[in-house]
């Protein structure tokens, strides 16, 4: 299904992981607990109404109506959600019914259905059955597909027993039924907003854009949504930044999920067409090219704008190319020289969804220090760091930067495309785009004069 790829310095995480819903929600709750933020699970989106002070909405739980008074809201309530359509975004596209498809949970066995596979069986031109292995419903538990040219799938999904034949009729070994866990009939819906917000109101995931699930871009897209939504808002709504930051969530990620739905369905299209299921995959469905590079608000002075450029925001990941606007790499092993700590440390795990990072690299202290000095942020929202080659010394000297870091084995380096004689300066957004690349400090206040207000 997906062409194994080697986890490198610059991309620690590039094998994709598939996880069920019910256990995707246990995760994120718990993430949230963590910043005691609680789901209220049962709670109905009724109405709402906005001004120019904030939003007021009507919610319903147990028939008992509420009113609530906000400053923003995101609806992230799916495709068949009340926010987009009170917004009067539009939604077009297509309803695709050769897509017609039955997605259940089950826990059945069967002789030679071994449990390190994922298994079809059929030919999607008549009756194909899909399963793949998941713990997460039980120690006999399976995702399984069920879909093709000669089934009646609203009928089959009619039923338990009806779901049953189908699977046992597709699978040529004896099949023992224990559990029908949970079953949807599902269409792909090919469909996107005209535009991401209106007001203090936005929408994000499934509420702004849906797809065939072919090259599994849909809950990372989503993700990557609110990803780029959520530190605007923070900036904003803690008056650091002007309301106009807002506008460019639809700048930047509408040219995104119009490419991303144009990609999906090829792939669809490929599938249906052959039957094969790696049919029209590649590998921009490793999601690594993506950027904003065409973004109001980047700024690379060594890669100036071309009038008429391309947009090309799903793009194929170069790693011998970098501009702002692209995914930030990470590196490892790094040394800790400010604050002194004994174990090596990741570019990843000094980046943070909280605050902008000015990572300045640089062949010495004495090199990064002017810059440095030049640079007066709150450190609630913006970093300072320092990242030296591995020919620099590993001693503590003082310095203006929050943290400095000595590129022990060159990954660092080599991601950002740099010599240990250069000195260049990359700011990386809270979510991990990195924002701009500069010569020095006049750079850095050049970026965050498009971010911050009084700069």
């Amino acid at each position: 299904m997906i062409p194994y790829m080697k986890p490198t310095p610059a991309i620690p995480f590039y094998i994709p992981k598939l996880m069920g819903q019910q256990l995707l929600d246990v995760v994120l709750r718990r993430h949230l607990d963590k910043f005691s933020c609680i789901v209220e699970s049962g709670t109905e989106l009724r109405s709402f109404e906005q001004s120019d002070e904030g939003v007021t909405a009507i919610l319903a739980k147990n028939d008992i109506l509420e009113t609530v008074h906000t400053k923003w809201m995101i609806g992230a309530d799916g495709a068949k959600g009340v926010v987009r359509k009170q917004l009067g975004l539009t939604f077009l596209g297509e309803t695709r019914d050769d897509t017609h498809i039955v997605i259940a949970d089950i826990r059945l066995s069967g002789v030679g259905l071994d449990r390190e596979h994922w298994h079809r069986f059929g030919s999607p031109a008549t009756r194909m059955v899909s399963l793949r292995p998941t713990d997460e419903i039980d120690e006999d538990g399976w995702q399984c597909l069920i879909f093709g040219g000669d089934l009646d799938i609203s009928k089959v999904a009619e039923s338990e027993d009806l779901i049953f034949e189908a699977i046992a009729s597709a699978i040529p070994t004896e099949i023992t039924f224990t559990k029908l866990v949970w079953m949807s009939e599902f269409r792909a819906n090919i469909r996107m907003v005209n535009k991401f917000s209106e007001g203090r109101v936005f929408v994000a995931g499934d509420a702004a854009h849906v797809h065939s699930p072919t090259g599994g871009q849909g809950l990372n897209s989503g993700v990557q949504d609110a990803f780029n939504l959520g530190w605007k808002i923070a900036l904003v709504e803690k008056g650091l930044a002007h309301k106009s930051l807002l506008e460019t969530y639809n700048e930047e990620r509408l040219p995104v999920i119009s490419e991303m739905l144009e990609l999906t369905t090829s792939i669809l299209n490929a599938r249906m067409a052959t039957g094969n299921a790696t049919a029209g995959r590649g590998p921009k469905l490793f999601m690594l090219g993506i950027n904003c590079r065409f973004s109001s608000i980047v700024l690379d002075e060594f890669t100036p704008p071309v009038e008429g450029r391309p947009i090309n925001a799903y793009g194929v990941l170069d790693e011998g190319h970098l501009e702002a606007g692209d995914r930030a790499p990470d590196a490892p092993e790094l040394l800790h020289i400010q604050p002194e700590k004994l174990d090596a440390t990741t570019l990843f795990s000094i980046y943070r969804p909280w605050y902008h990072t000015i990572a300045v690299f640089a062949p010495s202290l004495t090199d990064a220090t002017p810059i440095l000095a030049a640079l007066e942020y709150d450190k609630n929202v913006v970093r300072l760091a320092v990242v030296l080659p591995s020919t620099a010394p590993a001693i503590h000297v003082a310095s203006p930067a929050d943290i400095v870091l000595v590129d022990q084995e060159g990954h660092a380096y080599t991601a950002y495309l740099l010599e240990a004689t250069q000195t260049k300066v990359f700011v990386i957004r809270p979510d991990g785009v990195i924002g701009a690349i500069v010569h020095g400090a006049e750079g850095v206040k050049r970026y965050f004069s498009k971010i911050f207000v009084n700069v």
